[in-house]
């Protein structure tokens, strides 16, 4: 006579309509008092005894081996819908893109439970042969989230992703700067341009785009206090990225005005103050220093187009250069007069010396000055 299995143990019987063995242990109960029931199926008895094995050693070490059907698409999309709190719309997109074009179609139909170390290897080298490398990581940093996120739901046990190593890519579009020639004409270029102000802090400050687009005229002191000695400064406080935060804490920074830079605001606000005058009723105050006609916020799209239109009238390819590598050319610059890289760091608003070197600084040479008034200097009227 066949004994009844004790309680714990799990039980298994014959499927008649699957034709199957099936496992099924009782791992607990939801809050309405109905069991939460966990099931495999074998061909033979003997393989559903073994995994019936496999779920109580899971469940008594306080794993979940999650539903045998769930997919790595089943696993992005409950990222893409719960795991993106308190990104920026933009970024939201981004990975959505990123997801629906290289995931999903490569590796969304994979049962979760069994992608492998390897599947994922072989897609990064893959993407690797075809994509920039900055595409690769943030499709492997995607696909590490995304099983992460469902790793913290039960839906698997480890994440597989985590012991895959990114291969190496195609190099990606080069940042560039521009030398002290080509500065000095976009400086030129834009002179007559409503962007004017927008190109002279971006050159001789430093500031990141989305720092520049947030700038409000509260953050700005065209005066300073001579008898203290503090100078024309704005506060870098804030940026159009989701939130209003800069993009790290050390981004938070207050910058001395080189003269031109002061010359070039006080020039853009009366500009400002006849655009509200003409806009009337339509103006929109949000404070901003740079805004549209009508006072609302400059998109990304609004100041690319302009700025290329600049980058043309100074006698340069319009599709070759964007507004952030301003940014790259105000480290050159300063670097290339000697100012000093752990100065420059704290200029541009970097907590370390590092991604100033590797990324920004094009040019090296030993260091003096400080960071305005070297920038006075190398622009000199």
């Amino acid at each position: 006579m066949t004994t009844r299995r004790s309680r714990g143990d799990g039980g298994i019987h014959w499927n008649e309509a699957r034709q199957r063995w099936i496992a099924e242990l009782t791992i607990g109960y939801t809050p309405a008092g109905k069991r939460i029931v966990k099931k495999a199926s074998g061909k033979t008895k003997t393989e559903a005894k073994a995994k019936l094995k496999e779920i109580i050693r899971d469940h008594d070490d306080g794993l979940a081996s999650g539903p045998a059907n769930y997919t790595v698409a089943d696993a992005v999309a409950a990222w893409l819908a719960y795991g993106l709190h308190g990104r920026s719309p933009n970024t939201v997109k981004n990975y959505r893109t990123l997801c629906a074009k290289h995931i999903v179609p490569d590796l969304g139909a994979r049962k979760l439970r069994e992608l492998s170390a390897e599947d994922v290897d072989r897609w990064l080298v893959g993407k690797s042969k075809a994509l920039a490398g900055r595409t690769v990581r943030l499709l492997h940093s995607c696909l590490h989230r995304v099983v992460k996120f469902a790793q913290a739901r039960d839906k698997v046990k480890r994440n597989v992703v985590g012991l895959c190593e990114i291969p190496e890519s195609k190099a990606g579009r080069p940042s560039k700067s521009f030398t002290l020639d080509q500065a000095t004409a976009i400086l030129d270029a834009a002179e007559d341009s409503r962007l004017y102000a927008y190109v002279v802090l971006s050159l001789l400050i430093g500031a990141r785009t989305e720092e520049l687009r947030a700038l409000t005229w509260k953050e700005v002191d065209l005066v300073g206090d001579p008898g203290k000695e503090i100078p024309p400064w704005i506060a870098v406080w804030r940026s159009v990225r989701e939130g209003g935060d800069t993009k790290t804490k050390r981004s938070r920074r207050s910058l001395a005005l080189p003269r031109r830079c002061v010359e070039a605001l006080k020039t853009h606000r009366e500009r400002q103050r006849r655009d509200k005058k003409e806009a009337g009723e339509r103006w929109k105050d949000h404070g901003l220093v740079f805004a549209s006609l009508v006072g609302t916020p400059l998109d990304a799209h609004n100041v690319r187009r302009a700025f290329r239109k600049i980058v043309k009238d100074a006698g340069m390819p319009a599709y070759y250069w964007t507004p952030r590598e301003m940014r790259h050319s105000f480290v050159s610059l300063l670097s290339d007069s000697g100012v000093p890289l752990e100065d420059i760091a704290r200029l541009v608003g970097h907590s370390g010396t590092a991604v100033t070197e590797a990324v920004y600084r094009k040019q090296i040479r030993p260091v003096l000055l400080q960071g305005a008034a070297a920038m006075d200097e190398i622009f000199t009227r």
